[in-house]
C-alpha cells in the first residue's frame, strides 16, 4: 500500500549535512532547511519529524524544533501539535496567488537591479545560461533548478533592496513545493524539445548586452509566467479545490 503524502518521512536523498559548531548549530540547521525548501527538495505534503531531522543533522532536537518554528512563521511549513512539520499541499489558487506576487515583487527587483549589473555580472549570467543548456542535455533537473535560482538572484541582489530580497526569498520558500513538481515535469518537456532548459534566460542576456533594460525586465517576468503555465498544466487539484470550467490555459492570468 502506497504511503499518503502526510505519512512520508524526511527523504534520505536530501542533501542535508551534520552541523557541529555550537556557535552556529541553530542557524546552520535553519539555513540548510531553508535552502532545501527553496530548491524544491521536499514533496508537497511530506512530513518532517524532529527526530529524523535531528538524526540527519547530528544534533539534539532543540535546534531542529527552533528551525521548524522559524520556517513555519515564514509560511514555508505547517507545524503539527506534536512538533512535526508538513510541507504545504499545492493548489491552483495558491499557485496563482504566488505567481501574481512573484511577478509584482520580482519584476520590481529586476527593474531596479538590471541597470546596476556590471559587465562581469552579465558575463556570469551568460555562463549560467550556457551551463543550463549543457545540464539540460543530461536531464539533471536539480542542478538546472539551482542554476535558475542563481540566475534570478544575481539580478535581484543588484537591486540593492534588502526589503525586496527578503520578500523574494519568502516567496521562493512558499514556492518550494511547486518547484518540486516542476522538476518532475520539465524532464519530458526538455527531451521533447518543447522546453528550453534555460527558459527566457538567453533573451534576457541578449537584452542586457544590448543595453535594453526594459526588454530584460520583461524577460524576467516572462520567465515567471512560463513557469506558471507549466505548473498550471501539471498541478494536481486537491479534493477541496475542484477544477472549475474555464480553468487551465484559458484562465491563466
Amino acid at each position: 500500500m502506497n504511503e499518503s503524502p502526510s505519512e512520508k518521512e524526511t527523504s534520505v536523498r536530501i542533501a542535508l549535512e551534520p552541523v557541529s559548531s555550537r556557535t552556529t548549530i541553530q542557524e546552520g540547521v535553519y539555513q540548510q532547511l531553508r535552502n532545501a525548501l527553496m530548491a524544491g527538495n521536499f514533496d508537497p505534503g511530506q512530513t518532517l519529524t524532529i527526530a529524523s531531522l535531528a538524526e540527519t543533522f547530528g544534533t539534539s532536537n532543540m535546534p531542529v524544533r527552533e528551525a521548524l518554528r522559524r520556517l513555519a512563521a515564514e509560511n514555508a511549513l505547517e507545524v503539527a501539535a506534536n512538533g512535526s512539520a508538513r510541507i504545504p499541499m499545492v493548489t491552483l489558487a495558491r499557485l496563482d496567488d504566488l505567481c501574481r506576487a512573484r511577478i509584482a515583487v520580482e519584476g520590481l527587483a529586476a527593474e531596479l537591479g538590471i541597470p546596476n549589473l556590471t559587465p562581469t555580472d552579465i558575463a556570469a549570467l551568460e555562463r549560467i545560461a550556457v551551463d543550463q543548456h549543457a545540464i539540460g542535455l543530461g536531464s539533471n533537473v536539480y542542478d538546472l533548478m539551482a542554476k535558475n535560482q542563481q540566475f534570478h538572484f544575481t539580478i535581484y541582489r543588484a537591486s540593492g533592496s534588502e526589503v525586496l530580497l527578503q520578500l523574494i526569498e519568502t516567496l521562493w520558500l512558499r514556492f518550494g513545493p511547486y518547484m518540486r513538481m516542476l522538476s518532475a515535469s520539465v524532464e519530458p518537456l526538455m527531451r521533447s524539445g518543447e522546453l528550453d532548459p534555460a527558459g527566457q534566460h538567453v533573451p534576457i542576456v541578449e537584452a542586457l548586452k544590448a543595453g535594453d533594460f526594459a526588454a530584460a525586465r520583461d524577460g524576467v517576468v516572462a520567465d515567471i509566467r512560463r513557469t506558471h503555465e507549466i505548473l498550471r498544466d501539471y498541478c494536481p487539484v486537491t479534493q477541496d479545490e475542484p477544477r472549475s470550467k474555464g480553468s487551465g490555459s484559458a484562465s491563466r492570468r
